[in-house]
């Protein structure tokens, strides 16, 4: 049995502008595009285990949620995964088929701070600031360049929210 932290985010060519060291009084300068093509990347971390499952996707909806869900229950087929989400309507979709090892479970509504992903995804925003990309492919090289640093101990120590280790002996 494992516990991940799942969630979306939205990745675009737009220049996602944001703080830069620079020269005292110099104002910092950035290629910047803002054009609004993107893609979503699905992903779900283990604060338990470090593990961590990520899909590139090109929309966010219930049949994309499908195809994670799917893909994420191949890997490691003899674990049983519970999948700490957000209420996002998709999540919930009555059409959705759950994959036997798989298990959803819901946090609070309106309490993303609770879902470690999302700092994970600040972690790749921050990444992708001040950047410029001229097609979605480049935004995939930069989604496999980003993912390679990230290890099961960076996971971990990211995502191992004390609250989930207080009350459930994970070493089952």
């Amino acid at each position: 049995m494992n516990l991940y932290a799942g969630d979306e985010s939205r990745f675009g060519m737009h220049t996602k502008s944001g703080r830069m060291l620079t020269v005292k009084g110099l104002k910092p300068i950035c290629n910047y595009q803002q054009t609004f093509e993107n893609t979503y990347l699905f992903g779900a971390f283990s604060p338990i285990t470090g593990d961590k499952f990520l899909l590139e996707l090109p929309e966010c909806n219930a049949d994309m949620f499908q195809l994670f869900l799917d893909n994420m229950s191949l890997q490691n087929p003899d674990e049983f995964k519970i999948l700490l989400l957000d209420n996002g309507a998709f999540h919930k979709a009555k059409k959705l088929k759950i994959p036997e090892n798989i298990e959803l479970l819901f946090l609070p509504p309106y309490s993303p701070e609770l879902n470690p992903a999302e700092k994970i995804w600040a972690l790749f925003k921050r990444a992708f600031t001040n950047k410029s990309f001229n097609s979605l492919s480049q935004i995939t090289e930069f989604f496999i360049e980003t993912t390679k640093t990230l290890s099961k101990s960076t996971v971990k120590s990211i995502c191992a929210f004390s609250y989930f280790f207080s009350s459930i002996d994970w070493t089952m």
